[in-house]
């Protein structure tokens, strides 16, 4: 990228192109750029080397459709409406796709949005709580009609379906739904025309891997959702670039539904990582005895042999299905990797890539071995709180930014690269003086997380909050009289809880009061009100 598209996100005249590449479930770490030692990530490593890496970009959620919303409206994902997965993005809401809209860019999402439930399921009430009549709810907001289905499966059996638009701000999309070689949606469709007897039939039933949901895909490479998204957006830029409307600026999204889980990725990339040469993380062992209930209630259930593997929630694994899951996590990442050279390929032979900002990052993490666990759930360690972002946007930003930062600072960062103001209302921060040095301040980070979901030792409907504040992360259970307080400086690994340590009460103390604090100034602010005499 030139010194002039660098100039190109603060001065005015035509507005950049803005490039978004997003994974799903990545943990910081599986990078080469991150100093993993074994996984290779050329392209996505060249991004690092002409932009800005974040070391400390946190989630304002660990879950898919919270942080999604956070990371598009700039808000807290309870302030936006998305308190816990299941709840769908309002459609009215303000996004940055919908800003850039306006302001005249064509925008475009190709691959998985979430911004809707993938099922299409009516309301459920709480667990525990008596079942309730259709209408019978303190709000007239359900969001469960025909405008959010969008990403529900069935709705995408009918050959003529199409989201309506602009959707959440895009006005072109090709959705895809779900994850592995299950994705359906608009991808489901190209497969059907590329490959109909591999249309319902994507999985080997005789196949057997050892890590929980891996199984090898009939698909090929050349078939696989992944490929369907590089090839898609490589010829969106393509048409773009030769179109009349080649100087209007674009925002365009390739949100890949991999590296989450199920493991399958096809072809070179299921044995492209030896298992064997994997090292697990250095909290795989951790301990039991001092960790929250609701880890221990999660090992019992698997040194019981009552563990179910097929969710989404946290579950406790041996050695053998760590290792496995990470090396084929690491071969669907390397797959990713070569998507994204395609595009960036496609990008330069457009004569595009020096008027366009290119940002990578996934929407959170995965345990992956983390504290002998898998998935995801409410327990808020690094691994799945912490995002890789990477923001190209011109010559002379800093290389690597350690100060913290979180999802919604993404809106603000964008609209400034674009030149737009930033509506009232927003409560991230633009990244951009951070990128070019300025300095950052302290700052406290907000992270909350919430479902009805049973999670072992963690009877629901249950809330977390956590504050990360300098060294220190604080996390506290709703109606628990225990929580969890660690020093990531001292113990970078969080083995040590410290939230009951008489000697940490005055610590702990002050991190309660900052954690009011924050949620305070977290609040909604929205509508604005009518000034009173």
């Amino acid at each position: 990228m030139t010194q002039a598209a660098g100039r190109r996100a603060d001065a005015p005249g035509r507005r950049p192109n803005i490039l978004v590449f997003m994974t799903d479930q990545q943990r910081a770490d599986h990078l080469g750029c991150y100093g993993n030692p074994l996984l290779r990530t050329p392209h996505i490593d060249a991004l690092a080397r002409q932009g800005t890496r974040f070391d400390r970009f946190y989630v304002n959620a660990p879950v898919c459709m919270p942080n999604r919303a956070a990371l598009i409206t700039g808000r807290m994902p309870s302030v936006a409406g998305v308190r816990m997965n299941g709840v769908p993005l309002p459609r009215e809401a303000v996004t940055y796709a919908g800003v850039l809209r306006a302001a005249g860019y064509r925008t475009a999402l190709i691959g998985k949005a979430h911004f809707q439930v993938m099922t299409g399921a009516r309301p459920s009430p709480v667990p525990g709580e008596p079942e309730v009549p259709r209408h019978d709810q303190a709000s007239t907001d359900r969001r469960d009609g025909p405008l959010y289905g969008s990403e529900a499966p069935e709705r995408w059996q009918d050959p003529d379906f199409t989201p309506e638009t602009p959707y959440y701000g895009f006005d072109e999309t090709q959705l895809c739904l779900e994850h592995g070689d299950a994705v359906l949606g608009a991808y489901d469709r190209w497969l059907a025309r590329r490959a109909p007897g591999l249309h319902h039939h994507r999985h080997d039933p005789e196949a057997r891997a050892v890590a929980p949901q891996a199984a090898p895909t009939r698909l090929g490479e050349e078939l696989y959702p992944t490929r369907f998204i590089a090839e898609t957006a490589a010829d969106w830029i393509r048409d773009h670039a030769g179109g009349a409307g080649r100087d209007q600026p674009f925002l365009l999204h390739c949100s890949f539904p991999d590296p989450h889980h199920p493991y399958n990725p096809p072809g070179k990339y299921w044995s492209m990582y030896d298992p064997a040469a994997v090292t697990l993380p250095a909290s795989f062992a951790a301990p039991l005895a001092a960790a929250p209930p609701h880890k221990r209630a999660i090992h019992e259930e698997f040194a019981e042999g009552r563990r179910t593997t097929g969710g989404s929630r946290a579950i406790a694994v041996s050695e053998d299905e760590a290792r496995q899951a990470i090396a084929l996590n690491f071969g669907a990442i390397a797959m990713i990797d070569d998507a994204v050279g395609m595009v960036m390929q496609a990008l330069a032979e457009s004569g595009l890539d020096d008027e366009t900002i290119v940002i990578f990052l996934s929407d959170h993490g995965d345990f992956m071995g983390d504290h002998g666990l898998l998935f995801k759930g409410p327990l808020h360690y690094q691994s799945v709180i912490r995002m890789p972002v990477i923001i190209r946007a011109g010559a002379g930003l800093a290389p690597v930014c350690d100060s913290p930062c979180c999802a919604m600072d993404l809106f603000p960062t964008i609209l400034e690269c674009a030149g737009l103001p930033v509506p009232h209302g927003v409560q991230g921060r633009s990244l951009l003086p951070l990128m070019r040095g300025e300095e950052a301040g302290a700052r406290a980070l907000l992270i909350e997380e919430q479902s009805h979901r049973d999670i072992p030792g963690l009877p629901p409907p249950w809330r977390v909050r956590t504050l990360l504040s300098g060294r220190w992360r604080l996390s506290i259970y709703a109606g628990a009289d225990w929580g969890e307080l660690y020093d990531l400086v001292a113990d970078p690994h969080e083995l040590k809880n410290l939230f009951a340590d008489p000697s940490h009460a005055a610590r702990r103390a002050e991190l309660m009061g900052q954690l009011a604090m924050e949620m305070t100034m977290l609040a909604p602010n929205l509508p604005l009100p009518v000034r009173m005499a």
